[in-house]
Order: structure tokens, then sequence, then C-alpha cells
């Protein structure tokens, strides 16, 4: 079998024949065989394991057919690097033991070491690199997520105590955002020079911020981060996360490839807002999936046909998977995206006569 680089080429806005897809989560707890080993393992231990967290990630290839693969991990994993004590609880999320709340927390953050302390997730994307046939995306959390989770201690839907250190303690803040941005920047250049060929930073809760604050307080360093890993060939893909459809105009001069939109924003307003220079991805309501097929099909559709107007679109969901979603009704997704897509994109080449 050939390596299919259908992604890579959405990614750099190239032509396809066939839209790529595929699904935040995609390795995740609808599976049940990825259930059967979290009985086992949590996800933390997981991680700890190249050949099963390897084995984890090629599920969805194998069993969906999608057109990347992307790392089983979890964005909390490189805080360890920095000092930071924290679990993943069940049904709950990131739990940080001594959360982050004074100048002093975040001086005895350390820099990372992905070497010495992230040794097991660089040999996981070693071991894909030479297993798969699809393209890896590696990610990290962006650094107002991450930030999120260390000064609140777990996940909030307020974020009081995050807001509460951007304006009360502003040097504070951005020394948090300078360590969290150096970071990331370093964790995805090691998971580039391992092979990973993608990677995505996921921004999940900053659709919290209002534009002003998130211009003020989060995109300089989102800036700077993309910046930084601009001389690095394998695209760049931003996702802001749940409602953040008044925060895309302000991205139009980042140096990532690809936008990631949410379901709250159709494709075409969602271009409209960042500009010409970007692709894009996204972004089926995730819930659509508890609907009947035909529902999932119409759906789809109407998200491809405004994909395909301009060059540059990855079929994807606007959030993750969720744990009740059908393992059955995904495969059939994708193999609808691939035959529609195919279908549609032969007939807009035979209209313009390519």
């Amino acid at each position: 079998m050939s390596y299919n680089d259908n992604f890579i080429k959405a990614c750099r806005k190239e032509k396809v024949d066939t839209l790529p897809v595929w699904y935040m989560r995609q390795a995740g707890r609808y599976d049940p065989d990825y259930r059967k080993i979290k009985e086992k393992y949590s996800l933390l231990e997981i991680c700890r394991q190249p050949e099963l967290a390897a084995e984890v990630t090629m599920m969805p290839i194998k069993k969906l057919g999608v057109d990347a693969a992307i790392l089983y991990s979890d964005i909390m994993n490189p805080v360890a690097s920095l000092g930071v004590d924290f679990d993943i609880a069940p049904n709950i999320g990131p739990v940080i033991h001594t959360p982050i709340r004074t100048a002093q927390d975040v001086e005895r953050l350390r820099p990372i070491d992905v070497e010495k302390d992230l040794s097991h997730i660089i040999q996981t994307i070693r071991i894909l690199d030479k297993e798969l046939e699809v393209p890896l995306i590696s990610f990290a959390g962006a650094p107002f997520t991450i930030a999120s989770y260390l000064i609140e201690g777990k996940p909030s839907k307020s974020y009081i105590r995050t807001k509460q250190m951007m304006y009360a303690e502003p040097k504070v803040w951005y020394a948090l955002m300078d360590k969290l941005g150096d970071m990331v920047i370093t964790y995805l250049r090691s998971h580039i020079a391992a092979g990973a060929k993608a990677v995505q930073v996921f921004d999940s809760w900053v659709g919290a911020l209002s534009p002003a604050d998130f211009q003020l307080y989060v995109l300089p360093t989102m800036t700077r981060i993309f910046k930084e890993l601009s001389d690095l060939k394998e695209p760049k893909i931003y996702f802001p996360g749940v409602s953040s459809g008044e925060l895309l105009p302000y991205l139009t001069h980042l140096e990532a490839d690809v936008i990631g939109l949410d379901w709250r924003i159709p494709i075409n307003e969602g271009r409209r807002r960042i500009g010409e220079r970007f692709a894009v991805q996204g972004n089926l309501d995730p819930y659509v999936l508890t609907a009947p097929m035909s529902v999932i099909e119409r759906q789809a559709k109407a998200i491809i046909d405004e994909g395909i107007e301009r060059p540059g679109y990855i079929f994807n969901l606007g959030h993750g998977l969720f744990p009740e979603a059908s393992l059955e009704k995904l495969k059939e997704l994708t193999t609808f995206i691939h035959t529609y897509s195919h279908s549609a994109l032969s007939q807009q080449a035979e209209k313009s006569g390519v």
C-alpha cells in the first residue's frame, strides 16, 4: 500500500481528488477494544508504554480508514517535565495537586527536558513513523488552556482564578505564558525531529475570553510559538477550541498553516474571518453522531460542499469524539466522506475543465 499524503496536501492547499478526514479523540472510549485496554491501564500508564501507545494510535487507522493518525497522548504530559504534579481523574480530567497561584509558583517551574522526562513519547513517535502509512499528527496544549488547568487546579467552567491572575497580576500571567510558550515550542520541535508529520496546538478553552482579552493576554504568545516553529516544513495547525468564532479575525497574521473551526461557525464564514492564507479543518458537531445515518450524511454533505469551494480543506469534527459515539457510524461516515468528496471533486474538475 502506498503512503497516503492527502492530509498533508490539504494542509498545504494542494489539489486532492478525495478529501482527507480524521477525528479529534479518534483513539478513544467509543472503541470497545480501547475500553478493554483502559480496564487495565490509565491514560498516563498507556502513554508511558511506547508500544501500547503506538498500538492505540493506530487503531482508528485500521478500523475507520482515516487519513491521518493523531498521537495517543494528553495535553498535560509535558507539564510533568516542568515539575507539576498532576493526575488525570476519571470523569473529571486534569487535577493539579498544587495549583499555580503566585509569582513564586511560576518561578519554580523548570524548563522542559524532553529527552530526560518524556523519552517514552519520543519513542512512541519513532515507532509510529516506521509503521504508519498515513501522516502522524502530534500535538500540544496551548498556553492558555494549560494555564487554566494549572491555575484552577482542575477543569473549570468560569475560569475565575485564571482571569483573576490575568487582570490582577499581569506580570505573573505573562511570566507563566512565557514558560508555557517555551514548553510548547521545545516539545513540538522534538516531536517533528522524531518523525511527526504535522503538529496541532489545542486551545480548547480560549473561547472563554473576549476578543480584546485574547488579543492582549494570549495572542502574543501564540504568535511567538508559530513564528519560532515557522522554519519547519511540517504543517502546523491551530485549533482555538469551542466558541472561538469571535476570535478568528485576530488570527490572520499567525504563522500557522491550518485553522480548526468548531461547529458554531460555517466553513465559509470561518474562511472569511481568517482570510485566504489558511487551510481550514472541521467542523461537524460531534453529537450529530447520535442521529440516524441519513441525518449525519446530510450534515456532512453540506460541510463538504462548502469545504471544497476552495483548496485546503480537511474534514473533522468541531471538537473531540465522545465515549457514546458509534464505531459503526464513524466507519460509515468516513466512507461517505471519501466517496462523496471524490465524486464532488471530480464533477468540480470536469466543470472547470481541469
